[in-house]
């Protein structure tokens, strides 16, 4: 909300009731000039208000923009200005994970450029192996052999047994039924009497054999020193760098223009870092027979990914303090960061989610839930034998017949700033983020189970929508970028929200996207896959559909929805509203506006020749961004990655009443309290 500043003392209060005629007088000059400004741009409302409190008149003047016959929250507009990240697709940057989901719906030249960037980073221009080695598929050797898990089985010794060992491996711990005994030379034998229970180490084939894998050949951990990072925290250096790739500009410049605390980091993962170089390496170490590392368990947090980007991507000194969600996670930390460019307490807020559980021990978690798509139950429902092997291509098929989700990694980063910041810099506007709502389920039974708070955010969401954009606008439709998961829950409870909803705001229909059946579901990434598909989307005119499903199950409301199952072109949506559903009643659904939308909004704020500016200094961003991409489709980029460089020194810190300067950086340390908070 514009407004002018609340005028206290010299000018717009008077400690003494003497000068009484003189102070009304002078605020409402103060308010004739503010609503003379306004009636000037034709732009603007303007509310004087003015309040007696402590022998003194308060004045301020209350000023909002009007678009669309509706008055709206105009300055510190969140606006979306760049977007990297890796998913099974691609890379999120210039959306080539997105065109590589409707390569075939491009044209020649878009075509082209995404079978470059697929080459890149999978070292292969085949374009067969390209095609193969993406999206959902078969669960590969690299990340574990779905028809050779480890399973260890409890046997019991019938007989007597005898073992060497070295002395070190008995010092203590040993069961009471097993006898150490002098063996040769240093060994020591150990006898094991009859009765003794063992964990004999075997394989077995696992019941889920599909997920969205990143791109074959591509391992985020060799383009920069990883140092045995989980995968989770290699894919955020990835993510973060290609974002800052997608923006065009260098980050120095940001810096040079935005105080140090007027930045945000909200990146997170809804599970932790649950492979080998994390959490889970550090609770199946000691069972496995192996060490625990000392980095095990701090890289293991699940608020490591926006660490490591303040840390060694960013160096930043801004907010931190990421959420947690579930399969929501993307979502509430991008609240956190509209909220605080909407606040101004931010002018520039990274967020994102990374997440890696292509990890054997945790799908056997979700798969005990029931919750992925098993060989078992695809194979049923496509009536094929038990000696077939199902279609992993079609294993998520949201909205149809379907027997539960795939499991898929992804890092998702967005970059955005406040609009003054936007315009200032030339940067691209990819979209604004008005808000995002986020609510409980309230009572449940089953925790993990869908509820109805999801009703709360998605109605929210369309309200504010049909706010800014009015009745016609909102009407005419938009996109819904749906959870989708491919569980016959879903299918049934998502659907009926955006209908009913549709119905009670008076939409007249709602195309609804779901992503997952390309690339799968990245838990608490999700909705960063959601979000910068939306975004391909507007680049492209070009709408994917759910083409793994023959038809919409008969269980699936549609009034007011069309779920396209195959993928078109389309106009361009003026909005969007991308949802999210997750376990524990974590609800959240973000309102997005499209990017001529955006730029309507800016251009009736701060005029049209500010607009006119920012497309000379676009330009020149455009350029940059092209050249970073050329040269990345040539080999000729690595991650931004700064291990231990600029360490502050403690030392070297200076504070006074008014600042504290933190090597070149310097921060305001004049905080105000509100005038009726002080004593």
């Amino acid at each position: 909300m514009g407004q002018c500043q609340q005028v206290d003392g010299a000018v717009g209060g008077h400690d003494q009731f003497a000068p009484f005629v003189k102070n009304v007088f002078i605020g409402l000059i103060y308010g004739f000039i503010c609503q003379f400004a306004t009636l000037i741009a034709n732009k603007m409302t303007a509310k004087f208000i003015s309040r007696w409190a402590d022998r003194r008149f308060i004045y301020a003047i209350d000023i909002k923009i009007k678009l669309s016959g509706v008055l709206i929250d105009m300055l510190h507009l969140p606006i979306l200005v760049a977007a990297g990240g890796i998913n099974s697709a691609g890379k999120t940057s210039n959306r080539q994970a997105f065109k590589r989901m409707v390569i075939d719906n491009l044209d020649a030249a878009d075509q082209e450029q995404t079978r470059q960037a697929l080459a890149a980073i999978m070292g292969t221009a085949d374009r067969a192996e390209q095609d193969a080695g993406t999206l959902i598929r078969t669960v590969e050797a690299s990340h574990f052999d779905p028809r050779a898990v480890p399973w260890a089985r409890r046997i019991t010794t019938q007989n007597d047994l005898s073992a060497d060992m070295a002395p070190t491996q008995i010092i203590e711990g040993l069961p009471q039924n097993w006898v150490p005994s002098q063996g040769e030379g240093k060994r020591t034998s150990v006898s094991l009497s009859a009765g003794t229970e063992l964990l004999l180490p075997g394989t077995r084939n696992f019941e889920i054999s599909a997920a969205g894998l990143l791109p074959t050949g591509f391992d985020p951990g060799t383009l920069y020193g990883s140092r045995n990072h989980p995968r989770g925290l290699q894919m955020t250096v990835f993510a973060a760098s290609d974002a800052l790739a997608d923006l065009g500009i260098d980050w120095s410049e940001v810096e040079a223009r935005v105080s140090p605390d007027a930045v945000s980091v909200y990146v997170s993962s809804s599970m932790g870092q649950l492979d080998e170089g994390g959490t889970g390496g550090m609770l199946r170490g000691r069972g496995m027979g192996k060490r625990v590392t000392s980095k095990q368990c701090p890289l293991g947090f699940a608020e490591m990914p926006g660490d490591f980007i303040n840390a060694y991507v960013l160096g930043s000194l801004g907010n931190t303090g990421p959420a947690l969600g579930a399969c929501a996670t993307f979502l509430y930390n991008l609240r956190l960061a509209v909220q605080d460019i909407r606040s101004g307490r931010s002018r520039v807020a990274i967020v994102g989610a990374a997440e890696a559980p292509v990890v054997a021990e945790v799908m056997e978690g979700y798969a005990a839930m029931g919750a992925l798509a098993s060989d078992k139950a695809l194979r049923a429902l496509d009536g094929l034998s038990d000696n077939d092997q199902p279609d992993a291509r079609r294993a998520c098929r949201p909205f149809g017949e379907n027997c539960g989700f795939t499991m898929s990694e992804s890092a998702q980063i967005m970059v955005l700033f406040d609009d003054d910041l936007a315009l200032e810099l030339g940067a691209p506007t990819l979209a604004a983020i008005p808000d995002v709502f986020v609510s409980a389920d309230g009572p449940k039974k089953s925790i993990s189970g869908p509820g109805v708070g999801n009703y709360v955010t998605f109605a929210k969401s369309a309200s504010l929508l049909k706010n800014l954009l009015g009745d016609r606008h909102f009407a005419a439709g938009g996109v819904v970028q749906a959870h989708g998961t491919s569980t016959p829950q879903n299918r049934v409870t998502e659907s009926q929200i955006m209908s009913h909803v549709a119905v009670a705001m008076g939409v007249d229909k709602w195309t609804v996207g779901a992503i997952k059946s390309f690339i799968g579901h990245s838990l608490g990434a999700a909705a960063g896959d959601q979000l910068s598909a939306m975004l391909g989307v507007w680049e492209t005119g070009v709408m994917p559909g759910i083409t793994t499903v023959d038809h919409v199950a008969s269980d699936v409301a549609t009034d007011r929805l069309e779920f396209p199952l195959q993928t078109q072109t389309t106009e361009l949506p003026k909005y969007a509203l991308i949802n999210s559903k997750g376990f524990g009643g974590n609800n959240a659904t973000a309102a997005v506006l499209g990017p001529e939308v955006t730029r309507e909004l800016l251009a009736r704020h701060h005029g049209q020749r500010k607009l006119s500016d920012w497309r000379a200094s676009h330009e020149r961003v455009q350029i940059q961004r092209n050249n970073i991409e050329s040269a990345r489709l040539q080999g000729d980029w690595a991650p931004r990655y700064h291990f231990n460089e600029g360490v502050l020194d403690p030392s070297g810190i200076e504070v006074n009443e008014d600042h504290i300067k933190l090597g070149e950086r310097s921060i305001d340390l004049r905080v105000t309290a509100p005038e009726n908070w002080r004593l």
